[in-house]
């Protein structure tokens, strides 16, 4: 009997067959999902009951869907950030978990610049106001030469120093694993949370979501920062409080803020959507064909990688 696996992920194969073509040689019966949005739990349960292994992009794997799903060996994320994947369930189930280390470095630190760009110049608006059939400037600020302050320093933060150094932008950046030899090379300089906060024009976010990290940034660092300065978080939405970014955008603490992530996706009926200063995308810094494409390959050589008993790939720990 052929293996089946459930492939939930809208963008899986998109843009190359390439990644069901491996599917299809492995002999496995594959299952998509051809609802067009993302699965809930109660969907999710239905839907694993007599699978082998789950391709999964945001959909909640919770430890109830993990029980639920009796054959189940696998779960390798289409992604990296696996925060919506119990873990620790998975681990007492003896259910592998994998992902695609690397596989969108470059398209989210892209896109964090892009935002950090479009922020400073208003880039949403005056395409609003052009369609609009106004003929209005908006007066922005320069990023050419101002300060970055990078929080996380892992391949995305990395990628979004080496972008910001052909601005040539001052290079902050605070991670409690320093990468020294990194920082030497391109010129950033490491500091500390609160001296990052108080002299950077721009932050950008590039931290997991744990139980550490959550909330890292709040009421009391929006009131360090300068009130011209903008924050990016292309990472995850519970890194900031978005209640108090609300207050911080509203009153002008700040000057503004971009967001390609939220504490609840999608943010329907969040406060944030009526302020004019923050810039807003439906979580897409790896939607690039050349991310697709990595992800879709990496995540089959995981799940592959389980289920037909080889060397273990892209473990998540």
């Amino acid at each position: 009997m052929s293996k089946k696996v459930l492939v939930t992920p809208r963008s899986f194969g998109k843009t190359s067959r390439l990644p069901f073509e491996m599917l299809e040689k492995l002999g496995y019966e594959v299952i998509v999902n051809k609802t067009g949005k993302q699965l809930n739990e109660d969907e999710l349960i239905e839907a694993v009951k007599d699978i082998d292994g789950l391709i999964v992009g945001l959909d909640p794997v919770t430890d109830k869907v993990l029980k639920a799903a009796r054959n189940l060996k696998v779960v390798s994320k289409y992604g990296v950030g696996t925060d919506n994947i119990d873990k620790a369930a998975a681990k007492e189930l003896g259910i592998a978990v994998t992902y695609t280390p690397g596989a969108n470095n470059e398209s989210v630190a892209d896109f964090a610049f892009s935002l950090m760009l479009g922020s400073a110049r208003s880039v949403g608006k005056l395409d609003a106001v052009v369609r609009s059939g106004r003929w209005e400037k908006i007066i922005g600020t320069e990023v050419y030469g101002k300060t970055i302050g990078i929080i996380g320093t892992g391949a995305i933060g990395k990628g979004v120093a080496k972008r910001a150094t052909g601005f040539d932008m001052n290079v902050l950046a605070f991670d409690i694993y320093p990468d020294q030899a990194f920082a030497d090379k391109i010129g950033m300089k490491y500091v500390d949370k609160e001296t990052l906060l108080k002299e950077a024009d721009f932050i950008s976010l590039h931290v997991p979501l744990t139980k550490e990290m959550h909330h890292f940034i709040g009421k009391d660092e929006f009131a360090l920062m300068k009130k011209t300065a903008f924050i990016i978080n292309t990472s995850r939405g519970g890194i900031v409080n978005e209640s108090e970014l609300y207050d911080a955008l509203k009153d002008n603490v700040i000057a503004g803020a971009a967001l390609d992530v939220f504490e609840v996706e999608p943010p329907v009926g969040n406060r944030l959507l009526e302020l004019d200063n923050i810039l807003l995308a439906p979580h897409c810094g790896a939607s690039t064909t050349d991310a697709t494409d990595r992800m879709g390959v990496m995540a089959v050589e995981g799940l592959a990688s389980i289920l037909e008993g080889g060397e273990p790939k892209y473990l998540a720990r």
